[in-house]
């Protein structure tokens, strides 16, 4: 979604939705940076809608935690602190650890492809070292994991999580030369664990990936921290 391509709606999605998504998919990239802030009526002008359904969006962005809502200010895209960052990671892992072992156990050649095609996405945003690309696609690698699992309950949980975290996953890749091609190794290893249906070992892959990932969020934010 580019700033300014109208929305429209669909028959199984209402408006609202279609807003909702088109603006999250705005902070989830960063190109709505945390504490911005977000008029309604200039995102009902860009996105060819009403003010209705754009204050609809936002109570829903406000709902899954990407936005808070402040008396007489306004609406703003939702700073989270470094210490609920460690939170929300732990709750996250829990998850998908579990999701993880669902899927190795039923996996199929479908799902492995499903896997694959987010991983060959890394690899080509490697090559250009286009962050933003492999960014989306590191996020659809990990939401192919839990859908995979089959437990929708449990994939709803994970979206707000992954929302949540996906701008301290962007600093970190930012802030290391190699974070990306270390993060394409490891994606590939627990591609190469499901796929042999070792979901004890790709659990423990996939812990050791994301407490790597939490770990260089906290060393990113110390260099800014000391810079």
């Amino acid at each position: 979604m580019v700033l300014g391509e109208p929305v429209e709606a669909a028959r199984d999605v209402s408006l609202a939705e279609r807003v909702r998504d088109a603006i999250e998919q705005h902070i989830v990239s960063g190109r709505l940076a945390p504490g911005d802030k977000l008029n309604e009526v200039d995102w009902a002008e860009r996105l060819a809608v009403s003010r209705g359904p754009v204050r609809e969006a936002f109570r829903a962005l406000e709902q899954a935690a990407l936005v808070r809502t402040e008396k007489h200010r306004g609406v703003f895209v939702r700073v989270v602190s470094l210490a609920e960052a460690d939170e929300i990671y732990a709750v996250r892992l829990m998850l998908e650890e579990a999701a993880c072992a669902l899927l190795a156990e039923r996996v199929d050649a479908a799902r492995v492809a499903q896997l694959r095609a987010p991983v060959d996405a890394m690899r080509d945003a490697l090559d250009v070292r286009d962050r933003d690309a492999y960014a989306r696609a590191n996020v659809e690698f990990h939401l192919a994991i839990v859908a995979g699992a089959g437990n929708g309950k449990l994939l709803g949980m994970y979206r707000q999580l992954v929302g949540e975290l996906s701008l301290f996953r962007r600093a970190a890749l930012a802030a290391h030369e190699d974070a990306m091609q270390q993060s394409l190794a490891e994606h590939r290893a627990i591609l190469t664990a499901i796929a042999s249906r070792d979901a004890e070992r790709a659990v423990k892959l996939l812990r050791e990936h994301v407490e790597g990932g939490r770990r260089r969020v906290h060393e990113a934010y110390a260099r800014v921290a000391t810079a």
